[in-house]
């Protein structure tokens, strides 16, 4: 007999499929999760389960919990609602709105590189050991330090995913034209006319809401970056290795930094992302339809976000020998299906976060969904969280079926 968790949450008729298969994939998940999903600018699914483990706070749809990389996909709505609103060209020099960012060879770099990870800065500091908290939470610092930088490779050549370092560079973009903090840019440009629980800082009056994230193993040490690092058998004297070993321990750093007060409350846009599920089916339908009167982006400047700029690239050397078919896609702040995370399928976007968020918008079929889960795993999978696997199905079958919206 098919296991099934317990499941609470509406569903609009011809969508009940998404309901059990819901329910499949968070049967053996110990963690709580919410599912929403809009057709058409119209919520049609909204579902929640509470998990089999014990939390400190009670979960529902209103609860809220962190988004680690789905923030990037926060950060990229800004970026592009800047550019349609001829503020921001994506192709220009990022020294042309942040003069001190052409030092060190930079001088080329377009906004379109910080947006598509191709700008070879993938970690805030040389040293193997990266930024350790509170420094990494001081964003003025390493917003300084990334414009003193030297990158690994001439950007633009190259791709590689920067993991934490992505929403300090287009944010101090999108601060550089607006005069205001991504964090509140967002807020009011996006959540506020929205009227959306996300945020990129969260203000105290928000946190008893707030439901933390639990590891089901444990995260990784000092030493296991340092031997995952060896096992790819880079040179261990080349300064890709050394940056390497940054990212990963700052990832691991700032992600026990956002189980703290003083954690949650900084900006932090590439990871420190906080809501929930409805808000982020709601944004991502907002892209792509008009929601209760808003809709954030033209078809045109949703079909330039998610135009593939990486396609054509490989990771740098010597990272290129191990360029495969499923490697990571990107479009300008967005990720785009891949074997190992194939969205909505051809033509979608989001963006996917550590331990299984997700958030993303197929705009040929009208679908826009939120995934948000409190069990973070660390282990490593070669394919879509398994979480995902029938409710993406499902959601595609529903979508096509002859009941609709």
């Amino acid at each position: 007999m098919t296991r099934l968790a317990a499941v609470r949450g509406t569903v609009r008729p011809g969508w009940e499929g998404v309901r059990e298969a819901f329910a499949r994939g968070q049967a053996d998940d110990p963690g709580a999760a919410q599912l929403t999903v809009h057709h058409r600018g119209r919520q049609v699914v909204d579902l929640w389960s509470s998990g089999t483990a014990a939390t400190a706070r009670p979960f529902g749809p209103e609860a809220i919990g962190v988004l680690m990389s789905v923030s990037k996909g926060m950060v990229a709505v800004c970026a592009h609602l800047l550019a349609e609103r001829g503020l921001l060209d994506l192709d220009a020099p990022v020294p042309r709105y942040w003069p001190e960012f052409a030092a060190a060879g930079k001088a080329g770099t377009t906004v379109a590189d910080l947006l598509s990870h191709r700008a070879g800065l993938p970690a805030f500091t040389d040293e193997p050991a990266g930024v350790a908290v509170p420094a990494l939470l001081d964003r003025d610092a390493r917003v300084r330090a990334l414009a003193a930088m030297r990158p690994v490779w001439e950007p633009g050549t190259a791709y590689l995913y920067h993991a934490l370092t992505h929403g300090h560079l287009v944010g101090e973009v999108v601060r550089r034209v607006t005069g205001t903090s991504i964090g509140a840019f967002f807020a009011r440009e996006v959540a506020g006319p929205l009227r959306l629980d996300l945020w990129l800082g969260l203000p105290r009056r928000e946190e008893h809401r707030f439901v933390p994230q639990f590891a089901t193993r444990p995260g990784p040490t000092a030493a296991d970056v340092a031997r995952a690092v060896d096992a790819l058998g880079l040179p261990p004297d080349d300064r890709l290795t050394s940056v390497l070993r940054a990212a990963a321990s700052e990832l691991a750093a700032v992600t026990e930094a956002f189980g703290t007060r003083r954690g949650r409350a900084r900006e932090f846009p590439a990871a420190g992302g906080i809501g929930n599920a409805r808000s982020l089916s709601r944004l991502y339908a907002a892209l792509i339809d008009e929601v209760d009167g808003v809709r954030l982006l033209s078809r045109s400047t949703v079909d330039r976000a998610r135009t593939p700029h990486t396609d054509h690239l490989r990771p740098p050397e010597p990272l290129d020998r191990f360029d495969g078919p499923d490697r990571s896609r990107f479009g300008l702040g967005f990720e785009l299906p891949r074997p190992g995370e194939p969205l909505l399928g051809e033509g979608s976007f989001g963006h996917a976060g550590a331990g299984g968020r997700l958030g993303m918008a197929h705009p040929e079929s009208g679908l826009a969904v939120g995934y948000v889960c409190t069990a973070m795993s660390w282990e490593p999978s070669a394919g879509p969280d398994p979480r995902w696997t029938e409710w993406t199905t499902a959601v595609r079958e529903a979508a096509d079926g002859p009941v609709r919206g």
